[in-house]
Order: structure tokens, then C-alpha cells, then sequence
């Protein structure tokens, strides 16, 4: 996926806002304040770091050389993802669904569930099966 492809994904989540906290070239992407996805392009490279269950972090590290624990991020909990094309598109996605997932879930109740009620729990968490 390319850079601008990734940014449209990640902007596409429901009430999903672009942020610029550290500088013009380190997109922040965050859900109701809460940080998500970050998306790096240096030297043609694109990357950006997303929260992870830490257990499945380490899945997808030892499954992907692309896949490394988290830069300047906490390294249970968030991976950096080089997007060089050795990653399918289609799990790409799904790593930043599970991203977003894990912030929305972790917001407050009331947060939740307003939410939940204006884009429905299947746009919210894809991958989790109702």
C-alpha cells in the first residue's frame, strides 16, 4: 500500500481526525483524542506504528521481518509496521481495524457507546464476530 493509500484507510474509520504533534511529517491519527496510528514517509519509505494485544504483537513480529516492536512507542503494546510491500494489503488492514478496535474499546463507557449507537458495532470492530 502507498502512503496515500494508508492515510485514506486510517481516515476512512469512523470520526477518525488528523493531528500533527511532532512536526509537519509524522501523522498522528487518533479517535476521539486517543492516538491509533501514526504514518511516517522518509526516503520513500513508509511506516507507521499501531497498537497491538501484545501477544499477537509478537505473532505478527516473528511472521513478519516488516513487522517490529514499536519506535518511540510502548513495545507490548504497539508495533511498527515498515509498509514495503512484503505485508498483504488485506492484513495491513486488519492490523490497523485491530488498532482502532483496541482505542475505541478502551474509551470511556459513555464515549463507547455513543460511538457504538451512531456508526454501529460491525464499522467499529470489524474483526470481532457478534
Amino acid at each position: 500500500m502507498t502512503f496515500h493509500q494508508i492515510r485514506h484507510y486510517l481516515l476512512s474509520k469512523p470520526e477518525a481526525q488528523e493531528d500533527f504533534p511532532f512536526g509537519p511529517t509524522v501523522s498522528v491519527i487518533k479517535i476521539q483524542s486517543k492516538m491509533f496510528a501514526t504514518l511516517v514517509q522518509r526516503i520513500g519509505i513508509v511506516s507507521m506504528n499501531l497498537k497491538c494485544d501484545p501477544h499477537e504483537a509478537l505473532i505478527l513480529r516473528d511472521i513478519f521481518p516488516a513487522v517490529t516492536p514499536g519506535y518511540h512507542m510502548n513495545k507490548r503494546h504497539w508495533n511498527t509496521v515498515v509498509c514495503d510491500g512484503s505485508i498483504p494489503t488485506g492484513e495491513i488492514e486488519r492490523m490497523v481495524d485491530n488498532s482502532y478496535a483496541l482505542i475505541v474499546q478502551g474509551l470511556r463507557s459513555a464515549e463507547r457507546r455513543a460511538l457504538e449507537i451512531r456508526h454501529g458495532r460491525v464499522k467499529l470492530y470489524p474483526n470481532i464476530k457478534a
